[in-house]
């Protein structure tokens, strides 16, 4: 990534003052106040270091641009916790501490690593793992085919028109789930690289501010800001840790959680088209009502394993998961049945 022009620089830390003081007007708890008021101090004195020594940078005015304005808006309206990408994304930082659920100045909800190796690791416990997107992906795909297999089933009961019909459900769907996972990862991975180009610029030009910010969000979490101080100190002057410390105590990212969008679009394509070819597969095998009740079975009997499987992240009990998993696929397999079946009529 391109480094940063002085006045690119400047602007970023005058935005970024802008909208620490609009969370320290929302924030009530007075430690993160405190934490959002220094930490807009801090953007201001690096903006100043930017325009120091520029021809023309007395002359520099700034005025928040639409984007900045509707991000403080929605702050105001919905709360600092529901914004908490989009103000990283706005090189925002303090984020991480709305990672746990506690007290902002409680040492227990907040502990600070005591290497660079725990370097969020709290934000690994939070991420979902990948055999729970891969048994969402199942069960999206199982419930959306076997009800459009249903509808289909309802409305007319050519074989050949529910065969293409199921078909097409997969694809389509597939194909969809796919797109999305890639543009999601993908927009992921961009914000990631974008911000850590933003860091790396201002780490060559004041390791020593971008020090003192890290020992704030510390001091936030209930740290003694002596010992807060020491410890950034000696992160921020390891440049093979100092990007990744930044990242994710300055900007809640976790660069561990972002995989490869290509990755994650064929993995999301593959669950979705696992759980849609199951309602699909006797009516490949066989015709006529039999087809249809192979088709249902089968598919009550997945919806089962899959409430079940979901129990494993949930802590509630395999039968009781998999029962309500059951029961909700059951209802929206005889609602889209009615509805063909009512659609069938009418059209006849």
């Amino acid at each position: 990534m391109t480094a940063h022009s002085s006045h690119d620089g400047w602007h970023e830390e005058q935005r970024s003052a802008y909208l620490y003081r609009v969370l320290a007007s929302e924030e009530g708890d007075p430690t993160r106040k405190k934490l959002f008021e220094r930490l807009g101090e801090e953007a201001l004195e690096q903006g100043g270091m930017w325009a120091r020594g520029e021809a023309g940078a007395p002359a520099w005015q700034f005025k928040p641009d639409l984007r900045t304005r509707m991000i403080a808006a929605l702050v105001r309206r919905l709360g600092i916790r529901a914004m908490r990408p989009a103000l990283a994304a706005m090189k925002v930082r303090g984020m991480s501490v709305y990672s746990q659920v506690g007290g902002a100045h409680d040492p227990a909800q907040h502990p600070m690593p005591q290497s660079v190796s725990e370097i969020g690791a709290r934000h690994k416990s939070v991420e979902g793992g990948n055999l729970r997107a891969a048994i969402f992906g199942v069960n999206d795909g199982l419930v959306s085919n076997a009800g459009l297999i249903l509808g289909v089933a309802g409305a007319s009961a050519d074989a050949r028109n529910i065969m293409l019909a199921g078909i097409a459900g997969l694809v389509a769907g597939a194909f969809s789930m796919a797109s999305g996972e890639y543009v999601s990862v993908r927009s992921q991975r961009e914000l990631y690289e974008y911000q850590i180009g933003l860091e790396r610029d201002e780490l060559e030009k004041y390791p020593e501010e971008e020090a003192a910010e890290l020992a704030l969000i510390y001091a936030a979490r209930g740290v003694p800001l002596a010992e807060a101080q020491r410890f950034s100190a000696s992160l921020i002057a390891n440049p093979a840790h100092a990007l990744d410390t930044l990242a994710r105590e300055e900007l809640g990212l976790n660069p561990d959680a972002l995989g490869s969008p290509w990755g994650a679009a064929t993995s999301s394509f593959a669950a979705f088209a696992t759980g849609a070819f199951l309602p699909l597969l006797p009516f490949l095998i066989t015709q006529g009502p039999l087809a249809l009740k192979i088709s249902i079975a089968l598919s009550l009997v997945a919806l089962f394993g899959v409430g079940a499987a979901l129990s494993l992240f949930t802590g509630r009990g395999a039968l009781r998961s998999g029962t309500r998993m059951l029961a909700i696929g059951a209802a929206a397999g005889a609602i889209t049945y009615a509805v063909g079946k009512l659609v069938g009529v009418s059209l006849t």
